[in-house]
């Protein structure tokens, strides 16, 4: 029989704190509570150990050193805040305690709910549409930069924009950043700006701070007034973490003031590399294209030669030396043939002794001699024939032999044929080439 203890479901402490802990946070979400510090300890690891209490309860708080530096102040005990954050369990003590994610004095709250009622109006209303928004110039002429001429802000930006281009005017609008007469001097020297128009870009931007300092740039009134801007602005107020009305109204938002500075310039060491590579880029190509034309040249000058009249009258004339030295070296194989058919028939006539064949032989050869030289002098007359008609032939397409002939060839002033008389006028000077020399004439009469 098994024993009771077996059959019981006994947890360890362990166990308990990690279901308990998993109990609690799957039940509650991300939460806001507000209360009193106390007990504040701030060890070396940069965390917040301290405990958030009303009258009559209390929690445990924890906040990491991660989020404690994104907080914009320094916590002291008896300070009344306003946390966001997680329930969760601690196991090894089995208390329950707060992981704080947000930190934010109390009065804050509510100067958030009337900041974020306003977005929501101003938002409705269409103020914040990225349809009004105009773009940025890549190169402005002019920068206005309207903040405190103190702050640490103003430094950050000229400090940028001087590494960056510092060929661009920067002109300073100098105003309170924080305090009562912050926004009026804002609205004043945006309207100023406005006037002058001597700027292409604005920038409006302070350094970090506490909601209440930045709460000129939550002003209905600015909100309004930079809507209704027509110069581009930059807006940058604060840190990373700050976002006011003024950021969302305006044309381009950055996260610092010296991210405004770069998103407002262009970069002129970038470019000036990017200008010297297209140079060089430039350069290589109109030297590639030199080069093919030079080659484009070369082919069409040695077309020019091959087809000029000068070269193929020399081709012929080489063509017409070849014919001849094949002629004359037929005519030697001729006689050589002749002679040794001569030398033949000699034998012959040598072995038939009769004096009677010996003188039908001698007519015979004299017959055949006298044959062979009218031959050959028929055949010198017709090579000499052949050749005086390829040379008469080549005298008749030469220009020098129309020249010869008594023709002439007439230029105008730029040295142009002449082809019609109608394309000149009395008192045009003409030059006349003849065989031998040439005669400067001045056109007296134009007979169509």
């Amino acid at each position: 029989m098994p024993s009771i203890q077996n059959s019981r479901d006994i947890f360890t402490v362990s166990r308990l704190n990690i279901e308990v802990k998993a109990a609690l946070e799957g039940s509650f979400p991300l939460l806001w509570v507000t209360g009193e510090i106390s007990n504040l300890a701030t060890p070396r690891s940069g965390h917040l150990y301290f405990t958030l209490k009303e009258s009559g309860a209390q929690v445990r708080c924890a906040m990491f050193r991660s989020r404690r530096n994104l907080s914009r102040f320094q916590a002291k005990d008896g300070m009344q805040v306003i946390v966001r954050a997680r329930v969760t369990l601690y196991e090894p003590r089995g208390d329950y305690q707060l992981i704080i994610d947000h930190m934010e004095q109390a009065g804050e709250g509510l100067l958030r709910q009337k900041i974020e009622e306003l977005k929501q109006k101003l938002d409705a209303e269409g103020l914040f549409s990225s349809d009004h928004k105009q773009s940025i110039p890549l190169f402005p002429q002019r920068i206005g930069v309207i903040t405190s001429p103190t702050g640490a802000a103003v430094h950050d930006v000229l400090t940028v924009l001087q590494r960056r281009c510092p060929a661009i005017p920067v002109i300073l609008y100098p105003v309170a950043v924080q305090g009562e007469n912050a926004t009026a001097e804002i609205i004043e020297m945006l309207k100023v700006a406005e006037q002058r128009h001597e700027c292409d870009l604005l920038i409006l931007t302070r350094g970090g701070g506490s909601l209440e300092d930045m709460m000129a740039f939550n002003d209905e009134q600015l909100v309004r007034e930079i809507y209704r801007l027509s110069i581009p602005l930059i807006s940058a107020i604060g840190h990373e973490i700050d976002t006011s009305l003024s950021d969302h109204v305006a044309d381009r938002r950055a996260p610092t003031p010296s991210a405004a500075a770069e998103l407002a310039s262009p970069d002129c060491g970038e470019l000036k590399r990017k200008t010297e590579s297209l140079a060089r880029q430039i350069l290589r190509m109109q030297q590639n294209r030199l080069l093919q034309l030079a080659q484009r040249i070369d082919e069409l000058s040695i077309r020019l030669t091959q087809q000029h009249p000068g070269s193929r009258l020399r081709e012929q004339h080489r063509q017409l030396e070849t014919l001849q030295l094949l002629l004359i070296k037929s005519m030697r194989h001729r006689i050589d043939m002749l002679n040794s058919s001569l030398r033949n028939l000699w034998l012959r006539v040598d072995s038939h002794s009769p004096m009677q064949q010996l003188q039908q032989a001698r007519q015979r050869v004299d017959n055949l001699g006298v044959r062979l030289k009218q031959r050959m002098q028929q055949h010198l007359q017709q090579s000499h024939q052949q050749l005086g008609g390829i040379s008469r032939e080549l005298n008749a397409i030469s220009p020098l032999a129309t020249l010869e002939r008594g023709y002439a060839i007439t230029l105008d002033s730029s040295q142009s044929l002449v082809r019609d008389a109608s394309r000149l006028s009395v008192d045009d000077q003409i030059t006349v080439r003849v065989a031998k020399g040439e005669l400067e004439c001045r056109v007296e009469k134009i007979s169509a």
